[in-house]
């Protein structure tokens, strides 16, 4: 049966998917504008929050927006609303329009704007540029009755638990007697009120990241037949996959650095790119970043990128490309757009698992400030 969800459901949906973690330190994430605490029933996806976007809002009787970049980025000192800036506070607050910015915790998620922008390059065998973060790890250790055991196995590891690198559903058993005396007060699934119980069961471990934890705990209770359920979470020292900025792979063919920056154009569809180095030179190995990628042309390099696809790249950082024999292809900054549909698809995905009745649909205004002549 479907159901109208809450902001606050929609967020954590979104952020099983784009965790707030991932963010660097000090990024302007999360609500920025408005209430979560409201029945949502269309959510919509944009990569800036501009004035025209927050009109289309309006007109489209949004409650939710969910953007890349946080229309609050820097302090504001006074809110004036025949300014542009207090006008879209204004008419978010006066249409009950709630904004939540996911800004590097995107970038950097699995699946986040790096990816996408990999993808469309067709880009393969990707890794991770610029480590962030490695994922932390911890381990549940449940006492099931055996008759049980299946259905809360299959519960935790449904909800995410027992990923071993490109494995699913890893766990271990052991086979043992639980004892335990229901109170006066109890309402035991085996055994009477007042008398030491034995019972079969099996102690079910498995590995799960931690920022799943609340998710998979809920699954396991749900599954679990005892009122009171016997269960130990461990810190481990291995840590999970390596998150972080960027991705870096090979293309399917090798290209020249001019038939490079033509695929990049139409692959990001953009009406133009500022290429830097020899239009000859040979390409197969590829770094992309998106948004602002200057600070990270030395981790292009001494990856072995054959060309480096940035956004905002300044005149001396593309010397000094030049210098160190770095291929750049600038596509702009808005090309992190590929984040309207992506999140889209993600977020329909997720909304359907949890049969949530909520639409979300990406914005179709044109956020881009620059046009080519």
């Amino acid at each position: 049966m479907s159901k109208i969800p809450h902001g606050f459901q929609v967020i954590e949906a979104f952020e099983s998917f784009s965790p707030k973690h991932l963010a660097v330190e000090g990024d302007k994430i999360g609500l920025q504008i408005g209430t979560l605490n409201k029945p949502v029933k269309k959510v919509m996806v944009t990569l800036d929050v501009l004035e025209t976007v927050v009109d289309e809002a309006i007109e489209k009787q949004v409650d939710l927006i969910i953007a890349h970049h946080p229309p609050i980025f820097r302090p504001l000192k006074q809110v004036v609303t025949d300014r542009p800036e207090g006008r879209i506070l204004e008419k978010c607050i006066k249409h009950d329009i709630a904004v939540y910015a996911a800004h590097t915790n995107l970038d950097i998620a699995k699946g986040g704007v790096n990816d996408l922008l990999a993808e469309a390059l067709g880009l393969q065998e990707t890794k991770v540029l610029v480590p962030t973060t490695s994922i932390q790890l911890k381990k549940l250790a449940v006492f099931v009755p055996s008759n049980h055991t299946e259905a809360v196995r299959t519960a935790i590891c449904d909800a995410g638990a027992g990923h071993v690198g490109l494995y699913s559903d890893c766990t271990f058993s052991t086979e043992g007697e639980g004892t335990f005396k229901p109170s006066s007060e109890a309402n035991p699934y085996i055994g009477l009120k007042g008398e030491l119980e034995r019972v079969n069961e099996t102690k079910v471990e498995t590995i799960f990241e931690a920022g799943q934890q609340n998710k998979i705990i809920r699954a396991m209770l749900s599954a679990h037949p005892y009122e009171e359920v016997a269960y130990d979470i461990y810190p481990v020292e291995q840590t999970g996959e390596t998150l972080g900025l960027g991705r870096i792979g090979k293309l399917k063919e090798e290209m020249t650095l001019k038939q490079f920056a033509a695929h990049v154009k139409q692959a990001l569809d953009v009406d133009g790119v500022r290429v830097v180095g020899s239009m000859d030179a040979a390409v197969k190995k590829v770094a992309v970043l998106g948004g602002d990628g200057n600070k990270y042309i030395t981790n292009a390099k001494f990856s072995g990128a054959d060309a480096y696809v940035t956004g905002d790249l300044y005149f001396h950082v593309a010397h000094d490309a030049m210098a160190m024999g770095l291929n750049v292809v600038d596509p702009g900054h808005h090309v992190e757009k590929v984040m309207r549909q992506g999140v889209t698809r993600v977020l329909t995905s997720l909304f359907d698992a949890k049969n949530f009745e909520c639409e979300v649909f990406d914005s179709k205004v044109d956020t881009n400030p620059f046009t080519f002549m």
